[in-house]
């Protein structure tokens, strides 16, 4: 009876040990962006996705869709503040299918000459990849001016 109460012991605390807790990453960045959101008394909209964007202009434009081609003036940061790229001011111009999911989800809602932010989760970022100077499961952070919608 002993042998069998310490082999069924035994292999719970096996089968319990063994199931090793995973980062939550979705719930630490949306801790990181609502944070963030409340520190720079950000007016900003929640996708269902976890992306959420602040509309500071408008624009009078037309609207991208996951088609179009943009051309869009941009900063982008860490959470830290820590800037990891940049356009001129005469913007980038990109397919939309060729850019993050982030991009892809939040650039629709700016019309042509319209700005705001991004805030973007890390899975609709890079996810666990670090690229270039930004590190793995990185909250993302973009200025964003929609200069031209083809």
């Amino acid at each position: 009876m002993k042998k069998v109460f310490f082999v069924s012991l035994t292999a719970l605390f096996l089968i319990t040990n063994s199931c090793k807790k995973e980062t939550d990453y979705n719930q630490i960045d949306e801790d990181l962006i609502v944070q963030y959101i409340s520190d720079n008394n950000l007016d900003a909209l929640a996708t269902g996705s976890g992306l959420y964007y602040v509309i500071e202009n408008t624009g009078n434009g037309d609207f991208p869709n996951i088609s179009s081609t943009v051309t869009v003036a941009y900063k982008g940061t860490l959470i830290d503040g820590t800037i990891f790229d940049q356009s001129g001011p005469s913007g980038a111009t990109f397919p939309l299918l060729n850019v993050i999911q982030g991009w892809q989800e939040g650039i629709p809602y700016f019309s042509e000459g319209g700005s705001g932010i991004l805030l973007i989760p890390s899975s609709l970022g890079y996810g666990s990849q670090s690229v270039g100077n930004i590190p793995p499961n990185s909250v993302l952070i973009f200025e964003v001016s929609v200069l031209n919608v083809f």
